[in-house]
């Protein structure tokens, strides 16, 4: 019995840092979403120092010591860095503000110490979409991924009707108190637009089932980090 406590009490992880605060003069708390133990927030100590801040950046891949000595009590974590992932956009002010977007959604939206390795994953894959062409096309599919493995799935091709507006092809929502059009890259998963246009109304389509259907019902707020990233894109194309 004691040896099973002793384990859950300290353990070594790999993860990503999703979120970190001044938390006094030397040291920071953090959370960091891990493969094998889901979400956990710990205390670095020193994590203020300049030997270590500077790859503590919101995103960057981490090896991790966690330790504590109860479970209702805060631990601490000792922080390695395995990839300096977010430092690679330092020059790209739109893919840091998706990075910030990403990672504040997953630490909004998970739940503490509860694994899911299909997130941790989709985390990982979160890197390469940055460097495809079609990025931002990319990330709104991350994003219906991520609602998808929280419970809340998003089926566009059962809430649309297929219409004929000025010879082409439009979808439009099915709901009777509001006729949204939907872009068609949303549905047809072949459609390659990069119109600014579509994809920031793809944008505002799932931030507002983001609000109706995930944040409000749980007393949640929009993140500020997500308002952030699609004002850089209308302002920066």
């Amino acid at each position: 019995m004691f040896k099973e406590y002793e384990s859950n009490m300290i353990w070594d992880d790999t993860g990503y840092l999703v979120y970190k605060n001044k938390f006094n003069e030397n040291s920071l708390i953090a959370e960091v979403f891990t493969k094998n133990h889901g979400k956990v927030t710990g205390i670095i100590f020193g994590g203020t120092s300049r030997k270590i801040k500077n790859y503590l950046q919101i995103g960057n891949k981490v090896y991790v010591n966690y330790s504590s000595k109860s479970e209702n009590k805060i631990g601490y974590f000792k922080i390695e860095i395995l990839k300096a992932l977010s430092p690679l956009y330092f020059d790209n002010q739109k893919k840091l503000f998706c990075i910030s977007s990403a990672m504040q959604l997953i630490k909004l939206l998970t739940a503490e110490s509860q694994t899911n390795k299909d997130i941790y994953l989709l985390i990982n894959n979160f890197y390469d979409l940055l460097n495809n062409d079609n990025w931002i096309k990319h990330y709104i599919f991350w994003e219906l991924d991520l609602f998808s493995l929280i419970g809340y799935d998003l089926d566009f091709e059962k809430l649309v009707d297929k219409k004929i507006q000025d010879n082409n092809f439009r979808y439009v929502s099915k709901s009777q108190s509001q006729k949204k059009i939907i872009p068609n890259f949303l549905i047809d998963k072949n459609n390659n637009s990069e119109e600014l246009a579509n994809l920031l109304n793809g944008l505002k389509i799932l931030g507002d089932f983001l609000e109706k259907t995930i944040l409000r019902p749980n007393n949640l707020s929009q993140p500020t980090n997500r308002l952030q990233f699609i004002s850089s894109l209308k302002y920066s194309f």
